[in-house]
């Protein structure tokens, strides 16, 4: 069966992308810990990130750094957190979320409804900023 990632990147279930190559997609999460929450996701659909290739684990790493660039111009926080959790879906996932605290890295404040014109505007950013780089 394949996962919520999957089907995203199938084009089956809509996201709002702010990357995308040959080999992963980036995009926004649809439960933000914070405005610019971003997940880096390689297209073939991997489990666990200890089962990468070396070379796809180093391209995901590669493109984590370029978008975690991106959120730091747009969102000046005092650091870009990263994380590879991974529990909630099956696929191999980066967490990218701009971040002055640990405690915005708690999935537990994750906004489950968050504003759809609100993602707009974050993505649109994201994206500027992407290519103003």
């Amino acid at each position: 069966m394949a996962s919520v990632f999957s089907r995203i990147i199938a084009g089956e279930l809509p996201a709002r992308f702010v990357y995308e190559d040959e080999r992963c997609v980036a995009f926004l999460s649809i439960a933000p810990l914070r405005d610019g929450h971003v997940l880096v996701v390689p297209r073939e659909a991997v489990d666990h990130w200890l089962d990468l290739d070396d070379d796809l684990l180093a391209h995901l790493m590669a493109v984590s750094k370029t978008i975690g660039g991106a959120l730091d111009r747009v969102y000046r926080p005092t650091k870009v957190g990263m994380m590879l959790a991974g529990l909630e879906v099956p696929h191999v996932h980066v967490h990218l979320v701009p971040i002055d605290s640990m405690g915005d890295m708690s999935f537990q404040q994750a906004d489950t409804d968050p504003d759809p014109d609100v993602l707009d505007r974050v993505a649109a950013d994201i994206r500027g900023a992407l290519s103003d780089a």
